[in-house]
């Protein structure tokens, strides 16, 4: 898979070279060594050593030492979710969460992943009288971040994310933090659980954030089959208003509406 890009010869040759690598990652499914990147690039071995060492060191890449590859940085997923936040997918997700909140009378929201935290951007309440319960998004309000590992929200993007990827967001695997005692505490415990999400296509959350609540979530994906939010809700365990199932049939039709409005596809086992 030879490529070069034209823009990599203009005045700017090293900065073409980065951009060329970001995109190159985003699209490899798991860790790239430095040669396999120069050979497939046509970039001189010396030049990708050295702009690899410069993306490193901002957090645009995140280097694995056992096995001597690279893959993407926090702060790629910093800049991605600072996109996202853009309005065009809020304006595209809020008819579908106010539906949402209609349908199940629970608070639905939507959230990004922001480093290794949920930060949610909308918020949809249930028309008044149809709520069973005071606001329990009190937590989770727009603006808000939570750690991605706990929330159903978080853990429906994450579910997606290389092993790199993950490596990269909690750079301390064997100490996770916890809000309520519960929930994965090593890198390890949540790959599995990540993994088990990721094959039935949702995450939830039980009492991980708050006690007596839990939540499900379901991730929205773009054009590369990649996770870009999530729909999640969240209601009380003893004053369910559907069962599980239900809440997520209707988050998973929410999250298919919008991966088809941003000209997204998920992926063939979600």
């Amino acid at each position: 898979m030879r490529r070069r890009r034209g823009g990599s010869s203009s005045a700017s040759p090293a900065v073409g070279r980065a951009l060329d690598i970001l995109v190159y990652l985003a699209a490899r499914p798991g860790l790239v060594r430095a040669a396999t990147l120069a050979r497939d690039l046509d970039i001189p071995r010396s030049s990708a050593y050295h702009i690899l060492t410069v993306l490193a060191d901002r957090g645009f890449v995140s280097y694995v030492p056992e096995e001597q590859a690279y893959g993407l940085g926090v702060t790629t997923f910093e800049v991605g979710s600072a996109y996202l936040r853009h309005e065009p997918l809020e304006r595209l997700a809020r008819p579908l969460l106010r539906s949402l909140a209609r349908r199940l009378g629970q608070t639905v929201h939507l959230g990004i992943l922001h480093g290794a935290e949920t930060m949610y951007l909308l918020k949809e309440r249930p028309p008044a009288g149809r709520a069973g319960d005071v606001d329990i998004a009190l937590v989770t309000d727009v603006g808000v971040r939570l750690p991605a590992h706990l929330t159903a929200n978080g853990r429906a993007i994450l579910a997606y994310s290389s092993d790199a990827q993950l490596r990269a967001l909690f750079p301390r695997p064997g100490d996770l933090t916890t809000r309520t005692g519960k929930g994965p505490r090593t890198l390890t415990g949540l790959r599995q659980e990540l993994a088990r999400d990721r094959e039935r296509g949702w995450s939830q959350e039980i009492e991980l954030v708050a006690r007596g609540f839990c939540s499900i979530g379901v991730a929205a994906f773009d054009h590369l089959e990649r996770p870009i939010a999530a729909i999640s809700t969240t209601w009380s365990r003893q004053r369910p208003r559907h069962d599980t199932d239900d809440v997520r049939d209707a988050l998973r039709h929410g999250a298919a509406r919008l991966t088809a409005a941003v000209s997204g596809h998920a992926p063939q086992n979600t």
